[in-house]
């Protein structure tokens, strides 16, 4: 019979009777009342361990925006994702363009200012985690990518495909301004493209202007994996004003255009 206890102190195997070294009479019972740190040896560690779920730890000289292909091929597939989303307006009633739904200079504009929101969305989540020396790269997720898909066909348009993933040791603060890093960023670039449509009455500045602050209404929403839930709980000042001003710019544009 195998016996499937090891006495620590002095190396023998014994039954679950006999497992402690007062109930086998241990030669070497005396150290089981020094101090642990003389019993044990010292390990020094040359390097930090990696996690087993982070392919690895982020740069220590801070660089921003480095990329695995491993993320490139995620960002490469989202985007197509995200761009066929913006081809699809053509199949709701997105009333400035319906005379000219058709036209290839609308459908093209149309898909690269989808992309443009969706990527510079993520980079900036990106970027903010990276300059606190956090690991943070994109992942495509499969409910985002069936979100996104079912956007295609839906008059309501969501571009989610996966969210930039962050490791790395954080405080509320850090979590917070990555958190409002994308939001913010669909924020200004609502209002650079509504300032180009009043002025040139651009059809791809008019998209982008209707769009863009919708995505950041979305994401602001304090509720799950959304970026608005992390941000509220950092600061609700901070989330109460980005969501207002969403809000905002999401009811405007849609009154002007």
């Amino acid at each position: 019979m195998v016996l499937p206890f090891k006495c620590p102190f002095c190396g023998g195997y014994y039954c679950v009777k006999h497992r402690l070294p007062e109930n086998h009479e241990c030669p070497e019972l005396w150290k089981a009342w020094l101090p642990r740190r003389e019993i044990e040896p010292r390990v020094r560690i040359e390097e930090p361990i990696k996690p087993s779920w982070a392919p690895y730890l982020p740069p220590s000289e801070g660089r921003l925006l480095w990329f695995s292909f491993k993320e490139i091929g995620h960002l490469l597939a989202g985007t197509l994702l995200v761009m066929a989303v913006g081809i699809s307006i053509i199949l709701t009633a997105f009333f400035p363009f319906s005379p000219h739904r058709w036209r290839l200079d609308i459908l093209l504009s149309s898909a690269l200012v989808f992309a443009s929101i969706f990527i510079l969305h993520e980079l900036s989540h990106k970027a903010v985690a990276q300059y606190y020396g956090m690991w943070a790269e994109f992942r495509l997720n499969m409910m985002g990518v069936l979100i996104t898909l079912l956007s295609i066909f839906l008059p309501i348009k969501l571009i989610s495909p996966g969210s930039v993933m962050v490791v790395g040791e954080a405080d509320r603060s850090v979590v917070g301004k990555s958190a409002l890093a994308g939001p913010l960023t669909n924020i200004v670039l609502s209002l650079i493209f509504m300032f180009w449509a009043l002025i040139l009455h651009s059809s791809s500045a008019i998209i982008g202007a209707v769009f863009s602050p919708w995505i950041a209404l979305f994401n602001l929403i304090p509720f799950g994996m959304l970026d608005g839930a992390k941000v509220l709980w950092w600061n609700w000042r901070i989330w109460a004003v980005s969501f207002s001003v969403s809000l905002l710019l999401t009811v405007l544009v849609l009154l002007i255009f």
